[in-house]
């Protein structure tokens, strides 16, 4: 068998709990190896990454596709320390921050669209929520290209959405200005170890075919937890205090213990002192 199909075989059966088929004569079947093998890294060696690697890598993530062409996004590498040290401050949960040999932020920019219309004397009239998610969505896929181009050179990569605690916090630090906001950080180097590849749900409850359906959708979430759980269980569980231990812990528990308590409830003020309008 080629060792690409083999990868693929193994990976999406780690992740998905089957293996998917590489039809006959399929092409690239190293890059979706890869791309099904993927693991964020929080653990990184000590080895430096180049500047010039860096550039190719931020080349690579700014070819992403972009809604209309408009290029709404933005990389912010944290190179001081002191810069560095006031955000990991934030995030003392995620030490990694600190610890990474390269921290980067990415943002959603709505300025340059705006600025342009001022520049050519023309209105900018769209100034709702699709301004917003526009932006937010170029940088959701800007990031992703990166995380891939920095895989395919040995990298690791951790996205921190946990940068969005703190978004004013951190705007403040980076000075964006108005239409520009923190979108994820990102935690980049040579992974200490191999690390694990995360079980996701199975496809055939992410995946539709011309409508929506959720049909047995609780009695396959709860088969995904015990598979989860029997390859990569979680180590701790959230809110002992609050909810108390429970006999079997798996993804959904997790995911409903997480999202019992408010989170970023201030992150639409935020954006509206970014002067997008929300309507």
């Amino acid at each position: 068998m080629n060792d690409s199909v083999a990868r693929i075989a193994r990976a999406s059966e780690r992740r998905f709990g089957s293996a998917v088929a590489v039809p006959e004569g399929t092409s690239g079947l190293e890059v979706l190896a890869a791309m099904l093998e993927h693991r964020s890294q929080r653990r990184f060696t000590t080895r430096a990454v180049s500047d010039e690697l860096l550039q190719l890598l931020f080349a690579c993530a700014m070819s992403a596709p972009s809604k209309s062409d408009l290029q709404q996004a933005d990389i912010i590498q944290v190179r001081d320390a002191a810069l560095r040290e006031r955000i990991a401050a934030l995030l003392p949960d995620n030490p990694w921050v600190a610890a990474a040999p390269v921290l980067l932020v990415f943002c959603g920019n709505n300025r340059r669209t705006r600025q342009v219309a001022q520049w050519r004397g023309k209105t900018f009239a769209n100034d709702h929520l699709d301004a917003f998610m526009n932006a937010a969505v170029d940088a959701g896929i800007v990031l992703m290209n990166f995380i891939t181009a920095a895989e395919a050179v040995g990298l690791g990569c951790c996205p921190i959405s946990s940068i969005r605690n703190h978004a004013q916090t951190v705007s403040d630090l980076l000075e964006l200005p108005e239409w520009v906001f923190p979108l994820a950080g990102m935690c980049v180097g040579y992974p200490e170890s191999a690390g694990a590849i995360t079980p996701r749900l199975p496809l055939d409850v992410t995946i539709h075919t011309d409508r929506f359906s959720d049909a047995g959708v609780e009695a396959k979430v709860d088969a995904y937890d015990r598979r989860r759980h029997a390859l990569l269980p979680y180590a701790k569980q959230r809110g002992v205090g609050r909810f108390g231990e429970a006999a079997f812990y798996g993804w959904s528990e997790d995911k409903a213990r997480q999202y019992a308590r408010p989170q970023r409830a201030g992150f639409g003020e935020f954006i509206r002192r970014k002067r997008f309008g929300l309507d």
